[in-house]
């Protein structure tokens, strides 16, 4: 099977850097599958779960953050603010994350602020969907 580089980089460090067989990263409009030879593209990254089997057919994931993602030349370059292994996830951090969005959501505070507080909610969902997942597999 062909490979591509996939680089998978949190604003903090280097998440994931290697070849790669497939990945399927999260969208607005849904999960975006990518193999060897994609189109030249830039789509959007959003918050939920990306999979991915690297070069030696190992599946990975990763609960990632919104960003962008560009495919140019077979190399894949996910841009996140943060990006994290489930096994990795603090439950009871993402379970405070979701009560302090809830009270904010509740709050009803500026258009801004409702945003923040989705944003919040959907990462901590996420977060907490993918490590129950971990520990069931």
């Amino acid at each position: 099977m062909k490979s591509f580089v996939l680089k998978i980089l949190a604003a903090d460090r280097v998440f994931y850097q290697g070849e790669c067989l497939s990945a399927v990263i999260p969208t607005p409009d849904g999960k975006y599958g990518i193999m060897a030879g994609h189109e030249n593209s830039v789509i959007g990254v959003a918050i939920g779960k990306a999979a991915f089997t690297d070069g030696g057919g190992e599946r990975r994931e990763a609960v990632l953050s919104s960003g962008i993602c560009m495919i140019e030349n077979n190399t894949v370059t996910v841009l996140v603010e943060t990006a994290e292994r489930p096994e990795d996830i603090d439950i009871r951090h993402a379970e405070q994350d979701a009560a302090d969005a809830k009270r904010a959501l509740e709050h009803r505070g500026s258009v801004m602020d409702q945003r923040r507080a989705q944003a919040k909610m959907a990462r901590a969902i996420s977060r907490l969907e993918a490590k129950r997942e971990s520990e069931i597999n």
